[in-house]
């Protein structure tokens, strides 16, 4: 039988690799713009950027699940409940020293 990876971990493979891009473009960036950890610190002990660096990704698992809940309901295959299994009776008869 022949063994191949699936289109799943193919997929990761090229997420993994276009963000490692991302970050190394970024960290390139930052060393061309001059920024160091001093000024950087300097940046983070501003209001403004402690609040932005807390909304910006609370917004976006928000947006994320909007997202996920209006991909479920517009594709109108919710999962169907289970029914309740009923049990059955059995027919009680007494043991011996019972009724």
């Amino acid at each position: 039988m022949q063994k191949s990876t699936s289109t799943k971990r193919k997929s990761f493979r090229l997420y993994a690799i276009a963000s490692t891009a991302i970050v190394g473009l970024g960290a390139v960036v930052a060393l061309i713009a001059g920024v160091t950890p001093a000024t950087a610190a300097n940046l983070a002990s501003q209001p403004d950027t402690q609040i932005a660096v807390f909304m910006v990704p609370l917004t976006i698992l928000v947006v994320a699940i909007l997202f996920e809940a209006a991909r479920i309901a517009l594709r109108g295959a919710l999962p169907a409940e289970a029914p309740i299994r009923r049990t059955t009776r059995r027919h009680w008869s007494p043991v011996q020293g019972e009724g």
